[in-house]
């Protein structure tokens, strides 16, 4: 049986009972979690086909289904961790019309004016169907049905909380009252945090444990699976990795009999070794249609290896969604040869229009494909383009969707053409009213330069996406392409720790020779950490040579192209500045210290504004220093500086976080701070006027990710989102 506590999110507290005893443990633990205390037990219906519809209705009791969608997990791992697809791929037209109606009915009957998701489980052998569960309210799946389908849900359920009917609601020159038709395919992946929680199992279950997701969208299946899986962030380009490689056929077929965040991986592995669909489909419950998908595309890796340097082989494979990293590393060749070949050739993409009311309406919103016309129209406007964030992470989260949306508005009211490139389905810079164009794509150097090779904007902005924007700002560069604000010369400086005079002894190391050197003449403990990286992801505190060793050798790749920092660690408070720097001056709105001691990350710690502990002449101190980093570094755009305080007021600078973009503490200072009211008088490289006397306290807590793991907060954030901070 299957135990659900009632009025919580993503599944927290609820698991599968196999017996009396597991019953109980999961019992107590739902009961409490429960905020009404109330539990849902239930018949299992794991192992069956899950398919949302995500349905519309307003006050006259007019519905629509705006959504299909069919996870390809089976179920039993919840929906936030599954892998989905839309349009409904797998049902005979009996099936899907029984399913679509039943989650009409039900809308009606609950009488919900707005969004609704409705979920069912049905037998894959039979037309037996269950109801899951129904969210009267927008959810995440709602974010995902409105990016695949180009809905605005959340605003037509807004205007439908105000009275309107779906008839008065216009959507690009039809009415909301239409019922959109994908002519394309949307496949979404979720992101997990496991690269953060080395020791967690990577199970999956009831529970919901992803901490965002991507969406690829393509013309068919294959193609939009691949855009999903390069867009994930996480060291994979294609449905490979390296750790499947040592493991035996037999130890994967077990490791794939239960779910978990890779076994899509896993599973395009053993397809590799020959092992059949229908003997994959037996263990892992997956239909047999989304596994066959994975089998073409194996297929067409082999037909790449067999073929080196064949154009219409190369053509096959990149209507599939084949990445030229992918390909090149099959032909045995460079990233950029198969590029120049590709361009020989005349190979490139269209790109084509996300449209599913087809009333002729041009909707700016567009996917690449190497099939069909091009719909995107070039416009005489001057162009420039800001990159996205990919998905929300631990260390990367609303922070830069917040900061993007407000590029692209600033961007537009100067009368450019914003233009954005993203591929999370859960944020606002997303969405097809927020910019005069936004591209829905992998934030790779191979995908973005495609669409740069069609705008031809002015300029590209790097620095407000995260961690995956500042790694596409070199190559980019290397391509010809204008980085506009801050500079890829800013952000090689920014990582040069020679240049800083106010920072904690250490030493760039890549060998891990010169570590156990380097650690012995600073003295342990010390603060090790790779560079270039955000949320302090693989930075720990390691107290003696043993521990340094297994770090250099386990956590982080060391070498030439990636030096990894080994730092004196200093105990003591630690302060943060976000600034703003134009090339002349330097502004910064204020100073917030962390509740928590050094060696608790910054996203993870507490912070208040204004400060509580530092005196006039230390904020004095680090003002100075803000202006002169901003400068010298050369710094166009925000940036963040951390520093530590000892007991003597002396001042350090650390940089545990890469210092060009927008911090977590950016959304909470742009809270704090409401334009006009303390910004007035303020004096480049000064606070505002008031700062440190305001009229109100601001604290921002983080919201940590870590249930079902005994974690320790240290330099590696283990935070998702923040909430907004209260004054």
């Amino acid at each position: 049986m299957v135990l659900r506590p009632a009025f919580t999110l993503g599944g927290t507290g609820g698991g599968f009972a196999y017996n009396e005893e597991e019953l109980v443990e999961i019992g107590l633990n739902a009961f409490n979690l429960s905020p009404v205390h109330q539990v849902l037990v239930e018949k299992s219906v794991k192992g069956y086909k899950e398919i949302e519809f995500e349905v519309m209705r307003d006050s006259n009791d007019h519905a629509i289904t705006i959504c299909g969608m069919e996870n390809i997990d089976p179920v039993g791992v919840h929906t936030g961790d599954s892998m989905v697809v839309a349009p409904i791929m797998t049902l005979n037209d009996a099936d899907q019309k029984m399913l679509n109606g039943s989650a009409i009915k039900i809308i009606r009957e609950l009488k919900i004016e707005g969004g609704c998701n409705v979920q069912f489980a049905l037998n894959p052998h039979s037309s037996e169907y269950f109801l899951i569960e129904v969210n009267p309210r927008v959810s995440r799946s709602s974010a995902l049905a409105s990016k695949a389908s180009g809905y605005p849900i959340a605003r037509v359920t807004a205007k439908i909380a105000m009275g309107m009917a779906l008839e008065e609601i216009q959507i690009a020159n039809t009415t909301a009252a239409f019922e959109p038709r994908l002519d394309y395919v949307v496949a979404k992946l979720p992101r997990f945090p496991f690269d953060k929680f080395s020791t967690a199992a990577n199970t999956l279950g009831t529970q919901m444990k992803a901490t965002g997701e991507v969406m690829g969208i393509g013309s068919d299946l294959e193609e939009c699976l691949l855009k999903s899986v390069r867009s994930l962030e996480n060291g994979a380009y294609h449905f490979y990795l390296s750790k499947f490689d040592g493991m035996t056929t037999e130890d994967m077929l077990s490791y794939v009999n239960v779910f978990r965040d890779d076994n899509f991986f896993a599973i395009a592995e053993l397809l590799r070794r020959g092992i059949e669909v229908s003997k994959i489909a037996e263990i892992t419950q997956i239909t047999p249609f989304f596994l066959e998908a994975g089998a073409r595309i194996i297929g067409m890796e082999h037909r790449l290896a067999a073929n080196p340097g064949d154009p219409d082989i190369l053509v096959e494979a990149k209507r599939m969604g084949f990445s030229d990293r992918y390909t090149a590393k099959l032909w045995g060749m460079q990233e950029t040869e198969l590029r120049k070949l590709r361009r020989e050739k005349g190979i490139f993409p269209v790109f084509r229009m996300v449209d599913t009311c087809h009333t002729g309406a041009y909707v700016p919103y567009f996917y690449s494909s190497f099939t069909g016309k091009n719909d995107s129209i070039l416009t005489a406007k001057r162009k420039i383009v800001v990159l996205g964030a990919d998905p929300i992470r631990i260390g990367q989260g609303v922070e830069f969707d917040y900061s993007t949306v407000h590029a692209v508005n600033t961007i537009r009211s100067l009368g450019y053409e914003a233009i954005i490139i993203n591929n999370n389905p859960e944020t606002v810079s997303a969405d097809y009213t927020t910019a005069d164009k936004p591209y829905f794509e992998p934030l790779t150097p191979e995908d973005v330069m495609n669409i740069l090779e069609f705008e031809k904007p002015e300029g590209v902005i790097a620095t407000l996406g995260g961690q995956t924007a500042i790694n596409l700002a070199k190559p980019l560069m290397e391509r010809g392409v204008k980085i506009i604000g801050t500079d890829c010369d800013a952000i090689d400086k920014a990582e040069n720790r020679d240049l800083f005079e106010t920072q904690p002894e250490g030493k760039a190391v890549t060998r891990i020779e010169d570590g156990i050197e380097a650690a012995a003449k600073i003295g342990y403990p010390v603060l090790v950490r790779p560079s270039f990286v955000l949320g302090g992801r693989a930075m720990q505190i390691v107290a003696n040579e043993t521990q340094l060793v297994q770090y250099l050798k386990t956590a982080v790749e060391i070498d030439a192209d990636k030096p990894v920092l080994v730092d004196k660690y200093i105990q003591s408070r630690e302060v943060k500045v976000d600034a703003i720097c134009d090339g002349h001056d330097v502004f910064v709105p204020g100073i917030m210290e962390l509740v928590e001691r050094t060696g608790v990350h910054s996203g993870d710690s507490i912070s208040v504004y204004p400060t509580f502990s530092i005196s006039d002449k230390v904020k004095g101190i680090i003002l100075q220093y803000a202006k002169k980093l901003g400068l010298g570094i050369g710094i166009i755009g925000l940036f963040n500086i951390q520093f530590i305080v000892d007991k003597n007021d002396k001042i350090v600078h650390h940089r545990g976080q890469p210092p060009l973009l927008p911090h977590r503490s950016l959304p909470v200072q742009g809270h704090r701070l409401l334009p006009g009211r303390h910004c007035h008088g303020g004096h480049p490289g000064q606070e505002p006027e008031g700062a440190g006397h305001l009229p109100h306290l601001s604290r921002r807590k983080a919201a940590l990710v870590c249930q079902g793991a005994r974690v320790l907060l240290q330099q590696d954030s283990r935070s998702g989102r923040l909430p907004v901070p209260p004054k």
